[in-house]
């Protein structure tokens, strides 16, 4: 009895403070009357006005702000039910210092009041963020990263993720979908600050899964932090997915159908009091695309009484068909004002499948024979899996003091299958190849601002990464020429082979942010990060394989200092320490004779890169122009690339010399370089943005790479874009880029330079929630040509390959519901893993991206 006396009176109290509340307004008792504050919020340099930017209201006086809204589109507000009273508004957007306007005072005679145009000076150091441009910026620039905001930009609508990448700054994006940072490939992609188990199976397959529509924008970071995780030397690219904070139900659909590629996206948006909810489902098709290759292969013996042995000349046709879908359901509640809790689920499906045929001619100088004959290949890939993360948020009373506990699986999953079949010569050969690939991630981080000059961070990891690869080979006993029946086909049990690969990483890091004063300020930080490997071969391993165990430790500092130059212009020096460790990829000690005569084989004793980068940067902005310039100097030890030379192998009973590349550490690369991006209006409807990439590449290769070495003097590369953006007026904007990257060198060759332009246009109507768009790629050239070649004292080799991109296509997208904005929430920490050199295939070894890309 007692306890439910209790209970009845708990809850008439609360009854009674709910009534209370309904009663009175906000600003206390007394009379009834309530009324509005509204106004606008402008830009005071460019009188634009600023979307979505933070209004809170406190009690004149008082520091905890009572409530807030979000301006519109066209930067006004509207804060209602406010009694009358004396208060102070605070206004506050991504890139300024917040504004305080206080008092402003309403009376019961008046207690509406309109307080007209606020103007907010924008922050002349840009800790935050520097604007391209004032109305809608595409570029931005901050102490740390850029960012491209992608859903500013009309031409990559219909498009996939690897189309946005290749117009971001200091990004470029090969043939194949490989994407680099400053011409280095040793990347981390993630997607909203997290892993995912996509890019494990495969980076540039996975990218090309994800519609352009979903993605709101891309954080390309040059020098993480030592809060950061020490991998990818070349830095971070971070994939933001369109999310808002809104109460309601809101919901759009999106897509695009053209010659090359379709594409379809919709999402859901619901939210109410402090839960949210957002589901999103998206995916591409494209249509076959055939692109044809030309190879030539010399093998040379040293031995000088037969110097020239075999050569492969050929011709193939392959057509490629890919699909692929990307689906998320993101949960968050806000238990109270001090605890959050969030959950998101993605998942992820694709894969290609090849049909391919070719003419051949060989000719073994050491049996003195000349064959002609012809090849039919038939391969199919799938990959897929799922990220499950949830994370949890405590903030203390003092403003950015918090934790956050976070946790992710990620399980993925590869299968390549393919048959090469071929009338004389070759032997015909079927494999399967099953990856899979589970990573669990634990972390938890502290943020501490110890003062308005001072502020802490500090956090521990574990990462648990356990991969297998199943790969069976079978060969045909009966030769029984292009109608070989794969059925009849044995195991290979010399050539397949069951792998096990396990890798842990324990970290743990502090960094501290210094703002010295109005002029200077100091981010660094240190980190340190365990990592432990075992490798496995299962069954019956090739001659000589056996298990092998490794561990190392690596300390990673980092240091930013920034200094303002005047209320336009600030420069920035950064130092940071990187590692690059090598997955199964490059670790898989069985070698890959899928095919013979171009062979692949892992090396378990690779120890990972190390890179240390020096960066000074240079940003001003006038008005809506912008420019921003960096130089920088890299040096790499440990350099990890692919050798390849000649080895004798046995095909068909006989002795014959093939190729075979063997991933090392190969030596020590220092590269200069200097990056510009720049900005401008040079009259209102007509925005002008470039930027070029410059860098060198100098190997010194060291012990046995040295005699296979060919490139070893100092070449210069880089990647450039251009773009411009005009406004007709009348919700019509049309825009033309073009991108321009130059071939890639490494220690024996080069791989294919790409170049590509586009045009679109785009109208929107009824108010913006709709639009129709049409673009178009290489409009008058059918085909881009890639040539790659590969040059030791034993192998001269190159191929040359034509791939269709000529494409046209329409776009439209439509948004439904009515909405009203609250205050955005704190983006959450969550788990952020920044590793593993980008190229791996995580599960397995076979895979592949395959040929093509854009629309």
């Amino acid at each position: 009895m007692i306890k439910m006396k209790r209970f009845y009176i708990l809850l008439f109290f609360c009854f009674s403070v709910l009534a209370a509340n309904a009663q009175i307004g906000l600003g206390g008792g007394g009379s009834s009357i309530v009324g509005r504050i509204s106004g606008k919020v402008i830009d005071s340099l460019t009188k634009k006005p600023l979307e979505y930017a933070t209004v809170s209201i406190y009690r004149s006086g008082g520091s905890a702000p009572i409530t807030g809204v979000l301006t519109d589109e066209k930067g006004n507000f509207k804060l209602d039910n406010i009694k009358p009273g004396a208060y102070k508004l605070g206004f506050s957007y991504i890139g300024y210092p917040t504004k305080i306007v206080d008092p402003v005072t309403t009376t019961l005679s008046k207690p509406d009041l309109n307080i007209g145009d606020v103007s907010v000076a924008p922050s002349a150091q840009a800790l935050k963020e520097v604007q391209v441009t004032a109305a809608a910026p595409l570029v931005e620039n901050r102490i740390d990263k850029i960012v491209y905001n992608a859903e500013k930009d009309i031409t990559t609508a219909g498009g996939n993720v690897s189309d946005i990448l290749r117009k971001v700054p200091l990004v470029s994006v090969d043939m194949d979908g490989n994407v680099s940072v400053r011409g280095d490939q040793n990347i981390r992609v993630l997607i909203n600050g997290k892993p995912s188990g996509a890019m494990a199976a495969s980076v540039a397959d996975a990218l090309r899964t994800i519609p352009a529509d979903q993605v709101k924008s891309v954080e390309v970071i040059t020098s993480p932090s030592a809060k950061y995780d020490a991998e990818g030397s070349a830095g971070i690219i971070n994939i933001i997915t369109k999310q808002k904070n809104m109460s309601g139900v809101s919901g759009s659909v999106s897509g695009g159908v053209g010659t090359r590629q379709n594409n379809g996206n919709a999402n859901i948006n619901f939210s109410k009091n402090r839960l949210s909810l957002s589901l999103n489902l998206g995916g591409n098709y494209t249509w076959p695309q055939t692109s044809k290759t030309d190879f030539y292969q010399r093998i040379q013996n040293p031995d000088a009484e037969r110097p020239q042995d075999l050569l492969n000349d050929n011709y193939a046709e392959n057509t490629v068909k890919r699909y692929g879908t990307m689906n998320s359901a993101s949960l968050n509640y806000d238990i109270n004002n001090y605890n959050n809790i969030s959950s998101t689920f993605r998942f992820n499906q694709g894969g290609f499948n090849l049909d391919g045929n070719s003419d051949n001619h060989q000719i073994n100088y050491l049996s003195d024979t000349d064959v002609r004959f012809q090849g039919i290949t038939t391969s199919k890939t799938t990959f897929g899996g799922f990220d499950w993360s949830a994370d949890y948020t405590h903030k203390f009373k003092k403003e950015g003091h918090e934790y956050t506990v976070s946790g992710q699986w990620s399980h993925s999953s590869i299968k390549n299958n393919y048959l090469y079949r071929y009338s004389a010569v070759n032997p015909n050969q079927r494999g399967d190849n099953d990856g899979i690939n589970n990573e669990y991630t634990i972390q938890a981080d502290y943020t501490l601002p110890i003062s308005k000059l001072l502020k802490l961070e500090a956090g521990g990891k574990g990462i648990f990464r356990r991969l297998s690869s199943d790969y069976n080979i079978f060969n045909d006993p009966t030769g029984g020429g292009l109608n070989a029946d794969p059925n009849s086909f044995i195991l290979d049990a010399t050539n397949s082979n069951d792998y096990k690969y396990d890798q842990s990483v324990y970290a743990g890091y502090s960094v501290l942010t210094f703002n010295l004063s109005d002029k200077y300020s100091l981010l660094t930080g240190l980190r340190y990060e365990h990592t432990a490997i075992d490798g496995e071969p299962i069954g019956t391993p090739q001659e000589g394989l056996v298990p092998f165990s490794s561990d190392y430790n690596t300390f990673i500092p980092s240091l930013t200092i920034q200094r303002k130059l005047s209320a336009t212009q600030t420069v920035k020096l950064s130092y940071s320490k990187r590692i690059q460790r090598p997955s199964l990829q490059f670790l898989n000690p069985y070698i890959n004779r899928s095919n013979i005569f171009s062979q692949q084989v892992g090396n378990p004793e690779l120890e990972p890169e190390v890179s240390q980068t020096v960066e000074l940067n240079y940003n001003t902005f006038i008005k809506s122009s912008v420019i921003n310039l960096s130089v920088y100097y890299k040096h790499t030890s440990g350099l990890i690339e692919g050798l390849a030379e000649t080895v004798t192998d046995e095909i068909n009973g006989n002795e014959v010399d093939v190729t075979r590349t063997t991933f090392q550490n190969v030596g020590s690369n220092k590269s200069w370089g200097a990056s510009f991006f720049g900005s401008v209006n040079p009259f209102k409807p007509l925005t002008i943005r470039g930027s070029v990439n410059a860098y060198t590449y100098s190997p010194v290769p060291q012990g046995s790479s040295v005699q296979f070495a060919t490139n070893t003097g100092t070449y210069v590369m880089l990647n450039a874009f251009l773009s411009a953006q005009y406004d007709f007026g009348k919700n019509i904007i049309a825009e033309a880029f073009v991108i321009q990257n130059s071939a890639r060198r490494n220690i024996q060759g080069s791989n294919p330079a790409f170049s590509m332009y586009v045009l679109g246009i785009k109208k929107q109507f009824w108010d913006k929630k709709a639009s129709l768009g049409f673009n178009t790629v290489q409009p008058f050239q059918e085909h881009l040509s890639f040539n790659q070649f590969i040059k030791t004292p034993t192998l001269d080799q190159s191929s040359k390959t034509k791939v269709p991109f000529r494409s046209f296509g329409l776009t439209f997208s439509y948004s439904f519901g009515k909405v009203k904005f609250t205050n955005p929430q704190q983006k959450k920490k969550g788990v952020n893993n920044d590793d593993l050199k980008q190229g791996d295939q995580g599960g397995g070894m076979g895979g592949g991206s395959g040929t093509g890309g854009g629309r």
